[in-house]
C-alpha cells in the first residue's frame, strides 16, 4: 500500500512523504479522524529536545493520541466505518512479568516510529479498541491519555497498602485532571485532594473534595496515597511535597516526565518506608479498561468533554503548522484536530 505520511522533518517544518507499506492479514487499515496533541509532540515541533534526539528521530510523523474509522479489515471482523481508538504502543513479544509498555523491544508511535499523522494507518488488529457510538469524538481523541491515567491507578491498586482514605494528586494540568476524574470512579470512597500552582486551573476540579495551592498547604495535612502529575521542572518540588505530606508506608505514583534529573529526599523515603513507583504510557488492557469506565460513567465522559480546548479542522500542511502554533498558546485543555488531509 502506498501511503501519504505527514512528517516533521525539522522543528516547525512538515513535509508529506510517500511510503510503501506491507499489509498483512493481521493488520487493519484505519483512516484517522480526530487527533490530540500532547506535550511530547509540541517539544518535537518546537525543537525543545536535545539535538542528538532530534537527529535520531526526525523525520517522523507526530501524534500518538487519536481515533479513526476502519477502512479495511482482511478478516472482516471490523466493519468499515467502525470508530476505533488507536493504541500507539506496538509490542513484538510478550513477557510474563514485564508489561508491554515497558518492553524495550516495543515501538511507540511518535517516538522514533511514525505517529498517526498519516492518510491511512496500518495497525495490528489488537491495537484497535472499538469506541461506542455515543462517545464525543473530540473527547475520544485523547482516550490514550485516559488510558495512561488508568494504567497509573491500576498500578497504584496493586502496590499500595490498605489505606485509601485520602488520594492526593499534585498537578493541575490535563494529566492531573484526567487522573482525578478517574480516581472518582476507581476509588469512589476515597477523599480526593488536588494540589496545583494555578487557582484558575484548580477551579476546574469542582468534583474534588479539596484543592490547595502548592504554596498554601497546611503543615499537618496528610494524604494516604499520592500521584505526581506535574513533570518538567515542577517534578522535584512536587515529589518533595508528596514526601512531606504522605503518610508512612504510603505509595507515590510518579507520572510526570522531566528532561533533567530531579533530586529526591531518600532519607525521608527510607525513614517512612515509602514506595515510589514510576509509570509510563499504557497498553491494550489499559485502553480497554478506559473505554469500559467511560461507557459505564456518563458523568466521567461529560467531565472529560470539558477538557476539549483548542480545536480546528486541518486539510493542508499549512493548516497543520497553524494548528501546532495555536496549541502552544492553549492555556487549558487538550488541543484536538479534525484530520481532513
Amino acid at each position: 500500500m502506498l501511503n501519504q505520511v505527514y512528517r516533521l522533518v525539522d522543528p516547525r517544518q512538515f513535509e508529506v512523504q510517500t511510503v510503501a507499506e506491507e499489509i498483512t492479514n493481521n493488520d487493519i487499515i484505519v483512516r484517522p479522524r480526530f487527533l490530540s496533541v500532547c506535550h511530547a509532540d509540541t517539544r518535537y515541533f518546537t525543537g525543545q529536545r536535545p539535538q542528538a534526539t532530534l537527529r535520531q528521530k526526525l523525520p517522523m510523523a507526530l501524534i500518538h493520541e487519536g481515533v479513526g474509522e476502519v477502512v479495511k479489515d482482511p478478516q472482516d471482523k471490523f466493519k468499515p466505518g467502525t470508530l476505533v481508538a488507536m493504541v500507539p504502543n506496538t509490542p513484538f513479544e510478550t513477557d510474563p512479568i514485564i508489561k508491554e509498555n515497558y518492553l524495550p523491544s516495543s515501538k511507540f508511535r511518535s517516538s522514533g516510529y511514525d505517529g498517526f499523522m498519516q492518510e491511512y494507518v496500518s495497525l495490528h488488529r489488537d491495537r484497535a479498541i472499538v469506541v461506542p457510538d455515543n462517545f464525543d469524538h473530540q473527547m475520544s481523541a485523547f482516550i490514550e491519555m485516559v488510558s495512561v491515567g488508568v494504567h497509573a491507578l491500576t498500578q497504584l491498586e496493586g502496590v499500595m497498602d490498605a489505606d485509601r482514605k485520602v488520594i492526593g494528586i499534585w498537578g493541575d494540568g490535563n494529566l492531573g485532571f484526567i487522573t482525578a476524574t478517574l480516581v472518582k470512579q476507581i476509588f469512589p470512597d476515597s477523599q480526593l485532594m488536588i494540589f496545583g500552582r494555578h487557582q484558575s486551573k484548580l477551579d476546574y476540579f469542582s468534583f474534588a473534595d479539596k484543592t490547595y495551592l502548592v504554596d498554601d498547604i497546611p503543615n499537618d495535612l496528610k494524604v494516604s496515597q499520592a500521584l505526581e502529575c506535574t513533570g518538567g521542572r515542577g517534578s522535584e518540588s512536587a515529589i518533595a511535597q508528596i514526601i512531606q505530606h504522605i503518610r508512612p508506608m504510603g505509595t507515590a505514583i510518579l507520572m510526570g516526565v522531566s528532561e533533567d534529573p530531579v533530586g529526591i529526599d531518600t532519607r525521608s523515603v527510607l525513614a517512612e518506608g515509602l514506595t515510589l513507583r514510576g509509570v509510563s504510557r499504557s497498553g491494550r488492557a489499559d485502553f480497554q479498561r478506559a473505554v469500559d469506565i467511560l461507557t459505564d460513567s456518563p458523568v466521567t465522559r461529560e467531565r472529560l468533554q470539558n477538557l476539549v480546548g483548542f480545536t480546528r479542522k486541518v486539510s493542508t500542511i499549512q493548516d497543520i503548522t497553524d494548528f501546532f502554533e495555536g496549541a502552544l498558546t492553549n492555556y487549558w485543555g487538550k488541543a484536538v484536530m479534525e484530520w481532513d488531509v
